[in-house]
C-alpha cells in the first residue's frame, strides 16, 4: 500500500533528497525522536520506569517493496513508514507499531510469552555498579587483599534451566584491574552475584572459594605497531554510496544498521551484460542470532550460555572503527543511530565501513600451450567490494564481511578475535592438574574455558524472482557395468533431490556429499539449466550438547548447519524474538515444525557458521584473528563465465 502525498511531505521533512531513499532504509534520527515523543505522549507515557529496548523499521511487504524496486515512479510512490518498539514499563513488555506519517500507534499489545526483550545500556551499567556498593563483596574484596577501587564487574545473561516462572535477572562477574588494561585477564574467581532486574537488587551472593589472583604482567594486549596504509587496496574508489544505496561494477545492494542484527544487507542485485539486465540474487540478508556457551558445569560457570543478538544486539555492540586497522586507507565510512533506553536517537561514528579490496588472488587464469610455435596466457586480477563492521560484545570482537565479487559469488566472513573468556585456578603447570579444569592452561593461575560460537545467518535469496526450491544434487557412486568400454569400476554421478515441504530442507553437513543450491525452477538457461546459486559451506560444525540439556533446547536448530523454510516477514530471528531467557518454544526450529510448502515458493536459507574453539596459549592475552565463513556462488546462473 502506497501514500503519496503525506507520507511524501514527512520524508521532504526528514531526507534531503527522495532519489536517496529506499523503502528498508534504517530510522533516521529524527524518527527514532518522533517514535519517543509518540510513546510518551500516550498513555504509556505516564506508566512507571518506562524504558525502549527495541526500535527498529517495521518492514514494508515485500511484495510492495519488490513493486517500488521495478516502478518507474519511485518518487511518487513513497511506502509508509512505521516502526515495530518494544518498551517495558510497569513490569510488563509492551510490542507496538508505531505509523510515523500519522504520528500515531497503530498496535499496542502487552506480551506474556517466554522470553524477555535484550537489556540496554543502563541496566547493565547499574546492575555492574552493584556489587561495589554490597557489603558483603565488599569484604570478599577485602579478605583477598584487593582494592575495591581496581575492581570493574561485568553483567551477564543467566539463559534458562527449566525454570517454570522466570524474572529478568544477571549474573555479575568482577575482575581486578591492578597493574593491567585488559580487565578480563585477571578474574576473581569464586563468587556468585545474581541480580534482579527490575528492582536492580543483589538479591543472591555467594561466596563459595578463593584461588590465586592471575598476575598482572603479561595481560597487555596493546600494539606497539604504528598503523600503516594497506598499499594491496585499491586507492580510487570505483563504487557509489547514495544514502543507503551502493553501486558498485556489476553489482547494486542497499546497506543498513540494524540495533540488532548490525549489518543489514538488502535488494542485492547483480547486472548480466548478455541480457543487459539487472537480476535478484538476495533480497535480505544479516546474522540472525549467535550462541556462545561455555563447557565448565561448575556453579559459577554454567549459565554461560550467549545469545548475543537477542540477548545484547550486534549493533548497540558495534565499535566504531580504526582507519588502517579495522578498514584500509581507501574505505568509506558509514554512521549508525540507535534508539537509547529513553527513546532518544544514539549516534555511533564510522560503525561500517566499505572498500575495494585487491589481495593479490587470481580471479582467473589459464596457460595454453598446444598452440603451435607459441604459448597464450590469460587472466585477471580478483577484485572485490567488501561492507564490513566489527561487534565487540564483552571480551569477544567478531569482525563481520559481505564480500561482492564480480563473479557474482558473495562471500561472507566472520573472524572472531578479541580476549578470551578467563578463570582463576591453583595451578602454574599442567603437572599440577589433578581435576578437569574445563579448558587450558594459557598462563600461571589462567584458565581459558572451552567454548563453542555459532552465527546463524538469515538468507532471504530471490534467485531470478522470489518463487524458489531447495536442491541437494547429491554424489552418489556409481558401479560400472560395462566393462567392455572401460576398465574403470566405479565413477560418481548427481542425484537431484527437489525438498518439498520444511521437513525435507534442513542439512548436516558431513554425512553426506551434496552441492546444496538455490534454484528458480521458472527459469531456465539457454542450454535448459535452472538458473541458480550455490552454498558452499565452511566447516562442518555442529552443537556438541546433549538435546536435553537447557541451553540446547533454546537453540535446537543448532544441530543442523543448513534449514530452509517458507518465507514469513515475522520470521527473522533463529532464536526467537525475545532471547533472554527463552525456553526454545518459538523460533527456527519450533517454524520448521509447521511443514510448510517450499517447492517454487518464496523461501529462506539459514545457515549457522560454528566454532569449536579449545584455546591454546597463543591465543593469550589477545587471540589472533579466527576465520570462518561460506560463499553464495553463481550456479548456472550465467550463460557463461561473467568476467569475460
Amino acid at each position: 500500500m502506497t501514500f503519496p502525498l503525506f507520507v511524501l511531505a514527512f520524508l521532504l521533512q526528514c531526507c534531503s533528497s527522495l532519489s536517496l531513499y529506499h523503502p528498508l532504509d534504517p530510522l533516521i534520527p529524527e524518527e527514532i525522536n518522533q517514535i519517543k515523543l509518540i510513546v510518551d505522549k500516550s498513555k504509556l507515557g505516564s506508566l512507571p520506569n518506562l524504558t525502549f529496548h527495541f526500535v527498529d523499521l517495521e518492514e514494508p511487504d515485500k511484495k510492495d517493496v519488490l513493486n517500488w524496486l521495478s516502478s518507474n515512479k519511485r518518487n511518487e510512490n513513497v511506502l509508509a513508514r512505521q516502526a515495530k518498539v518494544v518498551v517495558r514499563a510497569g513490569g510488563e513488555t509492551r510490542e507496538l507499531v508505531i505509523d510515523l506519517a500519522s504520528g500515531s500507534i497503530k498496535s499496542n499489545h502487552v506480551y506474556t510469552g517466554h522470553g524477555y526483550p535484550p537489556f540496554n545500556f543502563n541496566e547493565l551499567f547499574q546492575a555492574s555498579k552493584l556489587p561495589l556498593q554490597y557489603p558483603k563483596f565488599k569484604n570478599s574484596i577485602l579478605k583477598r587483599g584487593l582494592n575495591l577501587s581496581e575492581v570493574s564487574c561485568v553483567p551477564l545473561t543467566v539463559g534458562w534451566y527449566g525454570e517454570k516462572v522466570t524474572k529478568r535477572a544477571l549474573r555479575v562477574s568482577c575482575y581486578y584491574r591492578g597493574g593491567s588494561v585488559n580487565v578480563y585477564a585477571r578474574p576473581i574467581e569464586g563468587i556468585s552475584i545474581f541480580v534482579d532486574v527490575d528492582s536492580m537488587q543483589i538479591n543472591m551472593y555467594i561466596d563459595r572459594f578463593r584461588v590465586p589472583l592471575p598476575k598482572a604482567e603479561g595481560t597487555d594486549f596493546r600494539s606497539n605497531e604504528k598503523a600503516d596504509s594497506v598499499t594491496c587496496n585499491l586507492t580510487e574508489k570505483e563504487f557509489k554510496i547514495e544514502g543507503n544505496n551502493v553501486n558498485w561494477d556489476n553489482w547494486k545492494f542497499h546497506v543498513g544498521f540494524d540495533a540488532r542484527a548490525g549489518i543489514v544487507i538488502s535488494t542485492a542485485s547483480i547486472f548480466d551484460a548478455k541480457t543487459k539486465k539487472s537480476r535478484q540474487v538476495l533480497y535480505r540478508g544479516h546474522v540472525s542470532e549467535t550462541f556462545v556457551p561455555y563447557m565448565d558445569p561448575e556453579s559459577e560457570w554454567y549459565f554461560r550460555t550467549f545469545m548475543d543478538i537477542g540477548e545484547f544486539g550486534f549493533g548497540r555492540s558495534a565499535s566504531t572503527l580504526q582507519p588502517l586497522i579495522d578498514c584500509p586507507e581507501n574505505a568509506l565510512y558509514l554512521d549508525g543511530y540507535w534508539a537509547g533506553e529513553d527513546g532518544e536517537a544514539q549516534k555511533m561514528q564510522r560503525v561500517i565501513c566499505i572498500f575495494e579490496r585487491y589481495s593479490g588472488d587470481i580471479a582467473w587464469r589459464h596457460a595454453e600451450i598446444n598452440n603451435p610455435g607459441k604459448v597464450i596466457r590469460s587472466g585477471q586480477t580478483d577484485k572485490s567490494l567488501v561492507v564490513r563492521m566489527v561487534a565487540t560484545v564483552g571480551n569477544y570482537d567478531y569482525v563481520l564481511d559481505w564480500e561482492f565479487k564480480k563473479s557474482g559469488t558473495i562471500k561472507v566472513g566472520v573472524d572472531l578475535t578479541g580476549i578470551l573468556l578467563l578463570k582463576g585456578s591453583p595451578y602454574t603447570n599442567n603437572d599440577q592438574i589433578s581435576a578437569n579444569v574445563y579448558g587450558t592452561l594459557v598462563a600461571d593461575n589462567t584458565v581459558a574455558v572451552n567454548h563453542d560460537h555459532f552465527l546463524t545467518y538469515y538468507l532471504d535469496l530471490d534467485v531470478d524472482g522470489s518463487a524458489n526450491s531447495f536442491v541437494k544434487a547429491k554424489l552418489q557412486t556409481t558401479r560400472v557395468t560395462d566393462f567392455n568400454a572401460s576398465p574403470r569400476k566405479s565413477y560418481w554421478k548427481v542425484v537431484r533431490e527437489t525438498a518439498k515441504r520444511e521437513a525435507d530442507a534442513r542439512f548436516r553437513l558431513g554425512l553426506e556429499q551434496a552441492d546444496l543450491l538455490i534454484v528458480n525452477p521458472n527459469k531456465k538457461t539457454k542450454l535448459g539449466n535452472e538458473v541458480g546459486y550455490r552454498l558452499i559451506s565452511g566447516q562442518p560444525v555442529t552443537s556438541l550438547l546433549a538435546d536435553d540439556d537447557y541451553p540446547q533446547i533454546r537453540v535446537a536448530y543448532t544441530k543442523y548447519q543448513v534449514w530452509v523454510t517458507a518465507y514469513n516477514k515475522s520470521e527473522r530471528w533463529a532464536g526467537g524474538f525475545f532471547a533472554d531467557r527463552s525456553q526454545g518454544d518459538d523460533g527456527l526450529a519450533t517454524w520448521r515444525k509447521r511443514n510448510r510448502m517450499i517447492e517454487n515458493k518464496d523461501i529462506v536459507l539459514w545457515y549457522t557458521v560454528g566454532f569449536h574453539h579449545i584455546p591454546y596459549q597463543e591465543d593469550f592475552p589477545v587471540m589472533p584473528s579466527f576465520h570462518g565463513g561460506f560463499e553464495l556462488r553463481p550456479a548456472n546462473f550465467f550463460e557463461s563465465n561473467p568476467l569475460l
